[in-house]
């Protein structure tokens, strides 16, 4: 097989322009008639669009069966009964990334003038100067083909009830090694680098295409994007649209040999210290391809620090605003840093090729098998069911241990999985962990039962307004959440010692990614902690954190209203006049306001500095929806029909505190307030189970100035 094969027929950019039409929806002009908003009575100019390949059996017929993995650190013992062992890999903590010299960046140097933001000849809309900010500290990130191990365990060989089976290739089921998995990795690994940043000091990242090499003659396997383009997206970063990452910004998104550099200004909204966050990451955001991208692993992570309130130091004592939260910072002397005792926690599900299991989906694949990849990633374009795994990840490591001393830590969460959601408990054991081969997370913890808590410190949206101690929480796509988790006592007061163990425990049942299901009893124990010495311990968990941004609710009636429905939008072949658009149109298995998306169209026109109401339904039926905004964060006002004017939580959302992401369950109805500062231009929102973003649950929405003359 060609390990750089690039994919069937395609329908080229000349192509489409020559029938008028946008990647995927078609130019506005050959539109049958569509709802009638508010304000939708703008014309976006014509905008490029990407290339789109299809392989000749790809389409609506895709075969939704998924394989099951080898058994990580399984064995069959004498009595011929499968047993297991995991827990013994150590968790990666990445290290903070270290910048580098504006002169790295060679003979295209970054900077304020016209044609100095990418390869694509853009200017950086608002420059550091213009607030009044220092120079941006410079960050270079290779996008790199490597390889990546999610464990060093043996693996044993199973099929789809779990009992030892002879793998392709091979002449017996006895353990192995696992292969390396390909990824697209930014700079090579998964999850990719983290960058400490902090509020006042602008970052900007110079992200290099280089996945057209291929260095050590990996297999590619046959997902990810075929012409190997990207586009970063800073998910919740408050950015201008050329340094988004969005679709309906630059929907062409860079190819091998180009560049972007994103400037991250880390300027709260409205120059307002409530409106600070305090955990993002980045990701691919490629228009079709966003899932298969972001599950070849290019992932990264991005805390943020508040130098008043929450500098990442709980030993200095001489700032009064000082929060004191966990955290012993080192500066490294280049404008980067590292925080102990202030832990990532990226969760990733994954699928391993069993080497029988058929490539079929909406993208590639004609039926066939892949033996030569068995243990192997393995991902399918399942926009119905979504795309769940049956090995469960943090921060890369399938099943790792974290040696933790007897004191405060504070933990940021993100769910970096396709569709699944997550429910997470803390949990001790007697027996530990027992295999379960040929299930979801390949072991369970059953006589698993809660002996800590956590206290909630933060959400996706920075500081809560204060800390809100909780037994269990969920966890969805793209969320996150930020928690303190004290090791020196349990729940019952009793303290810890030595040698204790504790795990992370996720309750939460997901067979595939329409909707979990959490009354089953489903205990998947992820991450261990093993408790150790005792340490200095000057953090503390203050009952005041950051005042949110008010909201005056008396005037919400007469702000701009827009209702947005989610919906199942598959059958829309007739939808448009062009026979490209036509044969796109299998891809549209979703719709917003029964539109598929349109790369060129925005459907809303807010204007900057003017709050407005969004309405967002979720009239799928069966599917659980977490449905992200670009730009800025917004507040709950209404959920399914509740008001929700005070502090509180309310299900997986935290109604109490700034968001990006709402999470919609079937049927269910968010109504939220939302402002727009500072930059104006084309943004997205978009479902974040990524099998639905990439066959159309997203709109573009365009942020203008109000003072515009034209």
């Amino acid at each position: 097989m060609d390990k750089n094969k690039k994919y069937g027929p395609r329908i080229n950019r000349r192509d489409l322009l020559k029938w008028g039409g946008a990647v995927l929806v078609g130019s506005g002009a050959n539109l049958t008639p569509r709802p009638v908003f508010s304000d939708d009575t703008q014309t976006a100019p014509p905008c490029e669009v990407p290339e789109v390949v299809f392989e000749p059996c790809s389409g609506g017929d895709a075969i939704e069966v998924y394989p099951t993995s080898p058994l990580i650190g399984g064995y069959v013992d004498g009595a011929g009964v499968v047993r297991g062992s995991v827990f013994t890999d150590p968790l990666i903590v990445p290290p903070a990334l270290r910048p580098v010299p504006i002169s790295a960046f060679g003979s295209n140097p970054a900077g304020p003038a016209i044609g100095r933001q990418s390869s694509l000849g853009t200017t950086h809309q608002i420059w550091t100067s213009d607030l009044r900010l220092p120079d941006p500290i410079c960050y270079r990130i290779q996008l790199l083909v490597r390889q990546h191990y999610f464990t060093s365990l043996k693996a044993l060989p199973i099929d789809a009830t779990g009992n030892p089976t002879i793998p392709p290739r091979s002449t017996n089921w006895n353990p192995r090694y696992l292969p390396g998995s390909t990824i697209y990795g930014f700079n090579g690994t998964f999850p990719g680098p983290m960058i400490n940043a902090l509020y006042g000091y602008p970052v900007l990242v110079r992200f290099e295409n280089h996945l057209n090499e291929n260095p050590f003659n990996l297999d590619r396997n046959d997902f990810g994007d075929p012409l190997y383009r990207f586009l970063t997206h800073l998910h919740n970063g408050h950015t201008a649209p050329e340094s988004d990452g969005n679709p309906h910004a630059t929907p062409t998104g860079f190819r091998p040999g180009q560049y972007t550099d994103n400037l991250y200004l880390n300027y709260p909204a409205g120059n307002d210290d409530r409106e600070k966050q305090a955990f993002l990451w980045f990701h691919d955001h490629y228009e079709g391809h966003t899932g298969a991208n972001v599950y070849k692993g290019l992932v990264g992570l991005y805390p943020i620090y508040d130098p008043k309130l929450d500098p990442g130091n709980e030993n200095v004592t001489s700032n009064p605003y000082n929060l004191r939260l966990p955290g012993v910072r080192t500066d490294n002397g280049d404008g980067s840093f590292d925080v102990a005792y202030d832990i990532p926690l990226a969760f990733y599900d994954c699928r391993l090729d069993d080497g029988v299991t058929q490539h079929k989906d909406f993208h590639n694949g004609c039926g066939e098998t892949h033996p030569e990849w068995w243990g192997q990633t393995y991902f399918r374009h399942f926009p119905d069911h979504g795309f769940v795994g049956d090995i469960f990840t943090v921060n890369g490591k399938a099943y790792p241990v974290l040696e933790v001393k007897r004191r405060k830590y504070r933990f940021r969460l993100l769910d970096a999985s396709i569709a699944r959601a997550y429910k997470f408990v803390l949990m001790s054991s007697t027996g530990g962990p027992k295999v379960a081969p040929g299930v979801q997370g390949q072991y369970q913890l059953p006589d698993g039962q809660q002996s800590m808590r956590f206290t909630q410190i933060a959400s996706e949206g920075g500081l809560l307004p204060f800390p809100i101690v909780r037994d269990s929480f969920e966890l969805w796509p793209s969320r996150r959440k930020e928690v303190v988790i004290d090791f020196t006592r349990y729940m019952d007061g009793s303290p810890t010692t030595k040698g204790d163990e504790v795990y992370l425990v996720d309750i939460l049942e997901m067979p595939d990614g329409r909707k979990p299901d959490d009354s089953s009893g489903y205990r998947v124990p992820v991450l261990k902690f093993v408790i150790g010495d005792l340490a200095a311990d000057n953090s503390r968990v203050p009952d005041k954190l950051r005042d949110l941004p008010p909201i005056d609710f008396t005037t919400i009636d007469s702000l701009p209203h827009k209702s947005f429905e989610l919906q199942r939008g598959g059958g829309l072949d007739n939808f448009f006049a062009d026979p490209v658009s036509q044969t796109l149109a299998r891809e549209f298995e979703w719709s917003i306001n029964d539109r598929p998306f349109n790369v060129c169209t925005p459907l809303a026109f807010p204007q900057r500095g003017k709050p407005e109401v969004w309405t967002v339904k979720n009239g799928g039926g069966g599917w659980i929806h977490p449905m992200h905004f670009h730009q800025e964060e917004h507040r709950i006002i209404r959920k399914n029909g509740v008001d929700i004017t005070a502090v509180r939580p309310f299900g997986p959302d935290d109604a109490f505190a700034k968001e990006d992401t709402i999470s919609l369950g079937p049927g269910e109805e968010v109504v939220i307030y939302r402002n727009f500062r500072t930059f104006i231009g084309n943004y997205v929102a978009h479902c974040h189970n990524l099998a639905h973003e990439d066959h159309s649950m997203m709109f573009g929405w365009k942020l203008v100035d109000p003072n515009a003359t034209t």
